[in-house]
């Protein structure tokens, strides 16, 4: 039903033409789903903005066929191209809160395209509105026509994009990264979803992602993107038992596999510089912890004295309510928990959205003030200490934020905000001495000296998390929290930071509590994992005993999420 044959994208500035997409082809049958896959920068959300004609042609050259039943939609004029989107093809946005208008309602935003495309009438479009809802198994469906984008979760505002995507009927769906930021149980019934309503619609399916184990979950065929151009493509067996290409290799070897006992991740540049001689498994051999060397790191690591003692720690939140009210209900976000951390110890701290993860965290360094409960750094209790007190702890206790680009401050540079907290304590004697510091920092996080002037707009994704590692260790710390601080990135820059963290730790000896939905990344990470679930411990222990042997429902149907065990 769909064949593209050379296409090629071109973006215009001032300094000159950049070719995104270099002349790729591929076809796609009727009911098929075809998987697209690679880095950040590889092409493949270009090609897909390309498929519906949506990039700005006063600024972009597009070139080659792309026949949709036929029809070359680069031959059709503007109007009545914008009659086929919505009833031939259909596209799902990779994050849909920027792709939802935030101030109309999420009923109104999907009976607006009913209308405009199907020619409904108000009634009747909301009507088949809360129909789609109910179809891709909304709660509540009537609530959530009247709701707004900002009081759903990251799932359910994902479900209302692919009811808008669905509502006329379309036979090609491009699905652009939509499970990226998800838990991953949330991604599995997503994946499930989508496959379900394409079986019922008689639907054709792009889904386009950077994690070969998604793909492995809903495609047929793969296409292989690396700095636009295909450099494979073949059916999800084939690209899983025998890859070709060294940089699809490179993209199944850095996805941390919990089989593995890793010492680091290989990346997809061990396999470009390796070329046609790259052996997957020769190099994760290379790279594996041996048992004994597993069972002397566990041992000297419990040996110790904890570094951390948390003991019924509560956080709990104010809900609802009038001013009068007597009965004052609260959510009980970290709800009786206690644990210990071990100097030079990873803990992995696991579970869904809304579990109390991240408010733990922040609990520990009072970024987010305790309701009750003792933490304990190195005997002195945290919850006891003044403001002041609580800031030059914080020298030796910090955290990495889940999301680098709003952790720094846009308006200054790099190098100024990692000399911001050497200035706020007073280390160094002098900015110079300060500056310089900070260029040693760049350079521990592999970048280099020339950023020091450069704001975090002008940085990737795997950059900007760099930087925001470099800040936390500028005041030397001793413990340090990771937050969900590989999440949304590429599985080969995911295995850069990872690689990064793991080397910081040996060389400056550092205890982390890693905190992730992810359990294969916490998995490659952790000695042990701890699984939260509604604010208190689910269970903790040794990671592999987690992985292999759990004891609760909740923690099974975690690992049973984990996209294209390997």
């Amino acid at each position: 039903m769909l064949k593209v044959n050379n296409l090629k994208v071109a973006f215009k500035s001032r300094d000159g033409v950049f070719e995104a997409v270099k002349g790729i082809s591929f076809e796609l049958k009727k009911g098929e789903t075809l998987g697209i896959v690679g880095e950040s920068g590889s092409g493949k959300s270009v090609t897909s903005l390309a498929l519906m004609r949506l990039h700005d042609e006063k600024y972009t050259g597009i070139s080659g066929n792309i026949l949709l039943d036929d029809t070359d939609l680069l031959a059709l004029p503007e109007k009545q191209m914008q009659q086929w989107r919505g009833n031939k093809i259909a596209m799902i946005f990779q994050e849909p809160m920027t792709s939802l208008n935030p101030v109309i309602t999420c009923g109104k935003q999907v009976t607006e395209a009913i209308q405009l495309h199907l020619g409904m009438d108000k009634k009747a479009a909301k009507t088949a509105a809360i129909a789609l809802f109910n179809e891709v198994q909304l709660p509540r469906p009537e609530a959530i026509f009247d709701s707004y984008p900002h009081q759903l979760s990251g799932g359910q505002k994902q479900r209302v994009m692919i009811a808008m995507a669905l509502s006329c009927n379309p036979e090609l769906l491009i699905a652009d990264e939509p499970t990226t930021a998800l838990d991953v149980t949330v991604q599995k019934t997503i994946i499930e979803l989508l496959l379900k309503l394409k079986a019922e619609r008689c639907m054709s399916l792009i889904f386009i992602s950077h994690d070969l184990g998604v793909i492995s979950e809903i495609a047929d065929r793969v296409a292989v993107m690396y700095k636009g151009e295909i450099v494979e493509q073949c059916t999800v067996k084939q690209v899983f038992n025998s890859p070709r290409h060294p940089y699809t290799k490179g993209l199944l070897a850095c996805r941390p596999s919990p089989a593995l006992h890793l010492r680091i991740l290989p990346t997809v540049a061990d396999f470009l510089s390796a070329g046609d001689n790259a052996d997957l498994n020769e190099i994760r051999t290379r790279y594996t912890y041996s048992p004994a060397e597993i069972a002397e790191r566990k041992k000297q690591l419990y040996i110790q004295q904890p570094l951390l003692s948390v003991n019924d720690l509560n956080t709990w939140f104010p809900v609802g309510g009038g001013l009068f009210d007597k009965k004052k209900q609260v959510v009980k976000a970290v709800n009786g928990v206690s644990f210990d951390v071990f100097p030079g110890e990873t803990l992995g701290l696991a579970g869904e959205s809304g579990c109390g993860k991240t408010t733990l965290g922040r609990s520990i360094l009072r970024l987010i003030e305790p309701t009750s409960g003792q933490i304990s750094f190195e005997g002195t209790d945290l919850r006891q200490l003044n403001t002041t007190a609580m800031r030059q702890m914080r020298r030796d206790v910090q955290i990495i934020f889940q999301d680098p680009y709003s952790a720094l401050n846009p308006r200054l540079t790099v190098g100024d905000s990692l000399m911001e907290p050497l200035q706020v304590h007073q280390l160094y004697n002098n900015n110079t001495e300060r500056k310089q510091k900070v260029l040693q920092l760049l350079e521990r996080v592999n970048l280099n000296p020339d950023h020091f002037n450069r704001y975090p707009h002008e940085f990737s994704g795997g950059q900007r998390q760099r930087i925001v590692i470099a800040r936390a260790l500028a005041l030397q710390p001793r413990f340090i929290i990771c937050d969900e601080s590989v999440s949304a990135l590429d599985v080969s820059v995911q295995a850069q930071v990872l690689n990064l963290l793991r080397e910081l730790q040996e060389e400056l000896k550092l205890t982390y509590i890693f905190i992730s939905h992810d359990l294969s990344v916490i998995k490659h990470i952790s000695d042990r994992i701890m699984i939260m679930n509604k604010g208190q411990i689910e269970e903790i222990g040794d990671a592999d005993a987690i992985y292999d042997h759990p004891q609760k429902d909740y923690t099974r149907r975690l690992i049973a999420a984990i996209p294209g065990k390997q």
